[in-house]
């Protein structure tokens, strides 16, 4: 099963670890943080409970230095999400290593609604996972974990993907020659970045992904379950109702890297991706950056080349 998943490793300037192949869960929340914080705190602690005892070690202070993780600082990170100052507005990291990607992160920004000085801002809670993890406990364990976490989590849209795990967009810093090569070649690769997305996309989606996950309002606008039932009308996809109107798609067993080398993109895959793409965020202007430019293909990824937004 290892072959069917790529081993990244991207490398910084002086060789600390960029980037790594692993999972990534995120959840995008369009409400006031203040409202579900302790949802957050809930979450955190089921993250916990699934990954090695103390891996993650570290967490940006106040005074932006790093942080140990010990009694202290977990009290600290409890206090700030159970009793937020700022109205809940502010950015959590949690880290396995102070000078590396490392494998295991969480991330939280809580966004307030309508912030004047973002585009679209909306609260987002992101988990990694290194590719070990799925190949020692499975897939079906890491998507009941998903599940847990979004029942847990009230999102209008999240998903599950093979990914680069690199916090904070990291891997902008390895082998841009690299990135590019594995982006061309595995199209089922996420590229998160939770913190840059979570001040623009609003109530759009990202794109189609193993694990999907469609809330209020983007459920509703594409028409709703039965809707989706028969724009995916393939046997290795499974759509999951959940409470609050929601619904958690899964295009397959196990996560697909899709190696383009090896096969085409799996019907079920592209099939969800073109109905998403009225709904898919995109940079909008006419002078757009180079990171701009690529994410908006890069989120098209998955349609047919007509469909693919071009330079």
């Amino acid at each position: 099963m290892r072959d069917a998943f790529p081993v990244i490793r991207l490398r910084g300037k002086g060789g600390w670890l960029a980037g790594r192949d692993g999972i990534v869960l995120s959840f995008f929340i369009h409400r006031s943080p203040e409202t579900f914080a302790p949802a957050i705190w809930r979450a955190l602690q089921t993250y916990l409970r699934a990954i090695p005892s103390g891996t993650l070690g570290w967490y940006p202070s106040e005074e932006g230095e790093l942080a140990p993780l010990d009694a202290q600082g977990w009290e600290h990170i409890r206090k700030y999400l159970l009793d937020p100052p700022w109205r809940g507005v502010w950015p959590l990291q949690l880290m396995e290593s102070p000078s590396e990607a490392g494998s295991y992160h969480f991330e939280y920004y809580a966004r307030r609604l309508g912030d004047p000085i973002l585009k679209d801002p909306i609260s987002s809670v992101s988990f990694t996972f290194p590719t070990e993890y799925i190949l020692e406990h499975g897939a079906s364990q890491l998507r009941d974990l998903a599940l847990q976490l979004g029942r847990e989590l009230p999102f209008n849209f999240g998903y599950a993907s093979f990914a680069i795990v690199s916090p904070q967009g990291l891997f902008s810093s390895g082998d841009w020659s690299l990135i590019e090569s594995l982006l061309g070649r595995y199209p089922g690769l996420d590229v998160y970045n939770t913190r840059e997305f979570s001040s623009v996309i609003g109530t759009h989606a990202l794109g189609a992904y193993w694990l999907t996950f469609l809330g209020q309002p983007l459920l509703g606008r594409l028409g709703g379950i039965e809707a989706l039932r028969r724009g995916i009308p393939f046997p290795e996809a499974n759509l999951l109702p959940l409470e609050g109107d929601r619904l958690l798609i899964n295009l397959g067993e196990w996560p697909d890297a899709i190696d383009t080398e090896k096969g085409a993109v799996p019907p079920q895959y592209s099939a969800l991706a073109s109905l998403l793409e009225p709904f898919l965020f995109e940079y909008k202007g006419n002078e757009l950056n180079g990171f701009e430019r690529l994410m908006n293909q890069w989120h098209r990824r998955l349609l047919s080349p007509s469909a693919q937004v071009t330079d």
